[in-house]
C-alpha cells in the first residue's frame, strides 16, 4: 500500500525544543520513511480541524522515556461520504496492524470505531473491544453516532469475543441496552464505579485488542469541546489513567480518540490539551510494557483455589513484575482449552471466600 495516496501532510509544528515529543516523530512525507520500522502511527481524521489542533498540543509536550519509533502519517483524505471514509480508515488500520504498527486515530466522530473494528476481520481471530463513553450508542433511530454500536455488535462474520463499556452515566442510558450487554456476558462499569476504584477498569482494558474513547466521557469543566459534555464525568487525570492502562496492555493493537469540536472549546483549547495528554500517557504506557504472558515462567506466581461443593479449581496468576492478575478459564468438551483472562486481586479474594468471580462467569459463558 502506498500510504501517501491516503494522507495529506499535517500542519508541521515548528520551533519545538529538542526535548519536545514532536522532535521524535517521523513523518510519512520524509524520503527515508519506512513504516516497517515504526511501532505507533498517528492517523489524523481532520474533519473539523480537530486532528491538527490535538497534534500541535501533543507535539509540544515533553518527550518521555524509551526509544521512540512513532510515525505521523498526516491527515486521512476524507471520502465523498461516510461509507468511503470508513473504508479508508479500515484499510489503513488493517495495513498498519499487519505490519505490527498500532494505529492511533485522532479526531473525527466516534462511529469510526466501527471501521477500526472491521479492520480486524482479516486476522480471522476473536477480538475484544473496550469503549469509554458517557453514552451507549445503541439507539434504534438517529444519526450514525447514536446507532453504530448496534452495527458493531451485530456485524457478520462475528469475530467479537468481548465488548466492555466504561464510564457511562446511568441517567443517560436506556437500561435495556445494559441488559442486552449483560445477556451477552459483556461487562460495563458506570462512572460511579470507576470513580470509587479506577483500578477495577484495568483488567477490562487489559482484555481489549482495540479501544475507542469518546471525549464525552470527560466532564465539561475539563473537556468543554464536545456538544454532549456533561457536568459530571471522568476528570482529565482519570482519562489519562485509562489511556495509560491501554498503553500498558500488550494485547492492544489499535486505539482511537474522537468527538472533539474545536469551535466549542475554550480560549486556551483545554479539551485539546486533555486529549493530547491522554495520547502522551498512552505512548508512555506502551514504552513501559513489561508482562510477557508466559504464565508458567518464574515471573508469575500461581495460586490454586478450591471452592467448597464444586469440583472446579480456580487458577490465578500474579505477575511479579507488574503485580497484575489473570485467571485461567478452561473450556471445551473435555476442558482441554485454556483462556487467560485479566482480572484483579478482588476477583482472587472473592474466590477464596467461596464464590465464583463474576468475571469468571462472564468469560466461561462466552467460551462454552
Amino acid at each position: 500500500m502506498n500510504l501517501q495516496l491516503f494522507f495529506s501532510p499535517s500542519e508541521q509544528t515548528h520551533d519545538l525544543p529538542d526535548n519536545a515529543l514532536g522532535q521524535s516523530i517521523q513523518h510519512l512525507q520524509h524520503d527515508e520513511f519506512d513504516i516497517k520500522k515504526m511501532q505507533l502511527a498517528i492517523v489524523g481524521i481532520n474533519s473539523r480541524g480537530d486532528a491538527d489542533i490535538i497534534r500541535a498540543k501533543l507535539f509540544a509536550l515533553k518527550r518521555g522515556t524509551g526509544t521512540y519509533r512513532i510515525a505521523d502519517l498526516g491527515n486521512l483524505q476524507i471520502g465523498m461520504d461516510g461509507e468511503e471514509t470508513h473504508g479508508r480508515v479500515r484499510e489503513v488500520c488493517e495495513f498498519l496492524m499487519r505490519h505490527g504498527v498500532i494505529p492511533i486515530l485522532i479526531g473525527g466522530s466516534q462511529d469510526l470505531a466501527l471501521a477500526q473494528f472491521k479492520a480486524y476481520e482479516a486476522s480471522q481471530k476473536l477480538i475484544s473491544v473496550i469503549n469509554v463513553d458517557a453514552f451507549l450508542d445503541m439507539e434504534v433511530e438517529g444519526d450514525v453516532n447514536a446507532t453504530y454500536l448496534n452495527d458493531l455488535l451485530m456485524h457478520q462474520p462475528n469475530f467479537l469475543f468481548s465488548y466492555n463499556h466504561l464510564a457511562h452515566q446511568s441517567y443517560l442510558i436506556d437500561p435495556k441496552g445494559l441488559a442486552a450487554l449483560d445477556k451477552l456476558y459483556f461487562e460495563s462499569l458506570r462512572l460511579g464505579e470507576l470513580r470509587y476504584d479506577i483500578k477495577e477498569a484495568e483488567p477490562l482494558i487489559r482484555l481489549a485488542d482495540m479501544m475507542t474513547f469518546d471525549i464525552s466521557a470527560i466532564r465539561s469543566s475539563d473537556a468543554p469541546g464536545n456538544p454532549k459534555a456533561q457536568p459530571f464525568g471522568l476528570s482529565g487525570e482519570e482519562a489519562c489513567q485509562l489511556s495509560w492502562y491501554a498503553g500498558m496492555n500488550e494485547k492492544l493493537t489499535s486505539i482511537g480518540f474522537h468527538e472533539y469540536y474545536p469551535s466549542m472549546d475554550d480560549d486556551v483549547l483545554k479539551t485539546a490539551s486533555v486529549m493530547a495528554t491522554m495520547i502522551w500517557y498512552f505512548i508512555d504506557g506502551f514504552y513501559n510494557r513489561k508482562d510477557s504472558g508466559k504464565f508458567e515462567s518464574s515471573n508469575y506466581v500461581k495460586y490454586s483455589v478450591s471452592l467448597e461443593g464444586h469440583k472446579d479449581t480456580l487458577t490465578f496468576y500474579k505477575s511479579k513484575v507488574t503485580e497484575k492478575w489473570w485467571m485461567a478459564v478452561t473450556y471445551g468438551t473435555k476442558h482441554q482449552e485454556t483462556a487467560y483472562i485479566p482480572c484483579s486481586y478482588a476477583d482472587y479474594q472473592k474466590s477464596i471466600n467461596g464464590d465464583f468471580p463474576e468475571r469468571w462467569i462472564h468469560a466461561h459463558g462466552k467460551l462454552v
